[in-house]
């Protein structure tokens, strides 16, 4: 599977290398009335990629960090849980006998 993986990411290399190539031509784009900026078209696609990406990335991130903390937290009630089914039951005392049998009623005392 990872040799198929690195196949797709060198193909997938190759043909943005010759997209690039193909358009290397400097492009005009008007920020607002007054300010243009001129750039080759290939870096204003990857600029418009990188920042169309900040808000996934965010997302992912917050995303992690809550499953991260649910995860840390069922760990630890686990634990606790195994903890208390592990701990050694109180015995009953020595010195006290065990009546487990009631006194019959006929029985007078």
């Amino acid at each position: 599977m990872g040799i198929l993986r690195t196949i797709i990411w060198v193909f997938l290399t190759i043909v943005l290398v010759v997209f690039a190539m193909a358009n290397w031509i400097p492009v005009t784009v008007r920020i607002w009335p007054g300010q243009d900026l001129e750039t080759k078209l290939p870096m204003l696609i990857f600029i418009a990629f990188l920042l169309g990406s900040i808000p996934t990335w965010i997302a992912l991130r917050a995303t992690r960090w809550s499953m991260k903390r649910r995860l840390d937290n069922s760990e630890r009630q686990l634990a606790d849980l195994r903890a208390m089914a592990n701990r050694p039951s109180d015995p009953a005392p020595a010195s006290a006998p065990v009546n487990d049998i009631p006194p019959s009623p006929l029985e007078t005392p």
